[in-house]
C-alpha cells in the first residue's frame, strides 16, 4: 500500500495523509449490483428508538458488500476480476468470477493481482488467496480469515493488515498465534486463507479535519471529566480536576477491571493470553 501526503494548501490538507488507493483497480462507487445490500444508519438507536450508542450520527449513505467468509466453493476455480473499496471494512475486497459463472467477494489478501487464479478446497495449494483446511497448510504459513468452527465462515484476522501464523498441529488442534499476541488452539478441520490482509498501512492514515470524521457517521466525543457531575461520573469538581479512577457512565471502572468470564469454556483453548499469560 501507499500513503499520499497532502499539500497544505487548506487547513484539511496540512495534516491529512491518505490511502493512494493503488492496490483499487475499480474507481467508480458502483460495486457489483447483485453481491450488495441496502443497510440504514442507525443514529446510535436500538429497535426501540431510544439511543443505546452515543456520538453515532449522521454519515455518507453506504451498500452493504456481501462478503464470502464461508469460502465453500470448493475446487473450482476463480478469477480475480477487481480489487475494490469498501466502505463497511478497512480491507479492500475482491470480486471472485468463478469458472461455473458464480460471482462472489472475498476479503483481498496483500499482493492478489487482477486475473490471479484462486481455489478453494483439497485441491488448492499454499498460494496467496487460496482457503484451504488447516490441517493441509504447512506450518509457519502467515493465514488470515480463520474460522473457529467448521462451517461458521472467517472471524478471526479480517481487517486491513491482520494476520495469523500456524505455529504447531496436533492430532485434532492446531496452534495459531493471533494477531493480538494471543496462542490458541483451533480444530483443523477450519478453513483459512492463505496470506495476509489488504491494505497494510491502514493504522497510519490521518484523517486532517473533523469533517471526514462526521463523513463516517462519527460525531464529535467530549470528555467525562469536562461533564458535570449529573452527566457523568467523573465529572464536576473544580477546576480541571482527574476525575478520579476511569468509570464509564454508568460508574463501572474502565481500566483494569477484568470483563472475561473466569470459567468461560473457550479458557480451555488458550494456551497464552496477548498479555503472556499462560493459561492452566
Amino acid at each position: 500500500m501507499a500513503l499520499k501526503k497532502y499539500k497544505p494548501i487548506t487547513a484539511g490538507t496540512r495534516h491529512r495523509i491518505g490511502n493512494a488507493y493503488a492496490e483499487v483497480t475499480v474507481t467508480k462507487s458502483n460495486p457489483e449490483k447483485s453481491l450488495t445490500e441496502y443497510i440504514s444508519g442507525t443514529g446510535g438507536r436500538n429497535a426501540q428508538g431510544r439511543r443505546s450508542m452515543r456520538y453515532i450520527g449522521g454519515g455518507h449513505k453506504k451498500l452493504y458488500r456481501i462478503i464470502d467468509f464461508k469460502r465453500n466453493k470448493f475446487d473450482i476455480p476463480a478469477t480475480v476480476k477487481t480489487v475494490e473499496y469498501d466502505p463497511n471494512r478497512s480491507a479492500f475486497i475482491a470480486l471472485l468470477n468463478y469458472a461455473d459463472g458464480e460471482k462472489r467477494y472475498i476479503i483481498a489478501p496483500d499482493g492478489i493481482k487482477v486475473g490471479q487464479t484462486v481455489m478453494s478446497g483439497t485441491k488448492a495449494t499454499p498460494e496467496v488467496g487460496n482457503a484451504m483446511k488447516i490441517k493441509d497448510i504447512p506450518l509457519g504459513t502467515i493465514i488470515h480469515n480463520i474460522e473457529l468452527r467448521p462451517g461458521q465462515g472467517g472471524a478471526i484476522a479480517r481487517s486491513a493488515g491482520t494476520y495469523a501464523q500456524l505455529a504447531a498441529k496436533d492430532v485434532r488442534y492446531a496452534t495459531i498465534k493471533l494477531p493480538s499476541g494471543e496462542t490458541r488452539m483451533i480444530l483443523m478441520e477450519c478453513f483459512a486463507t492463505i496470506g495476509s490482509t489488504s491494505n497494510p498501512d491502514h493504522n497510519l492514515q490521518q484523517l486532517g479535519k473533523a469533517g471526514r470524521s462526521r463523513w463516517r457517521g462519527i460525531r464529535p466525543r467530549n470528555r467525562a471529566v469536562a461533564m458535570n457531575p449529573v452527566d457523568h461520573p467523573m465529572g464536576g469538581g473544580e477546576g480541571k480536576a482527574s476525575g478520579g479512577q476511569p468509570r464509564t457512565r454508568r460508574g463501572i471502572k474502565s481500566r483494569g477491571l477484568k470483563t472475561r468470564a473466569p470459567k468461560n469454556p473457550n479458557n480451555r483453548f488458550i494456551i497464552t493470553r496477548r498479555n503472556g499469560r499462560k493459561l492452566s
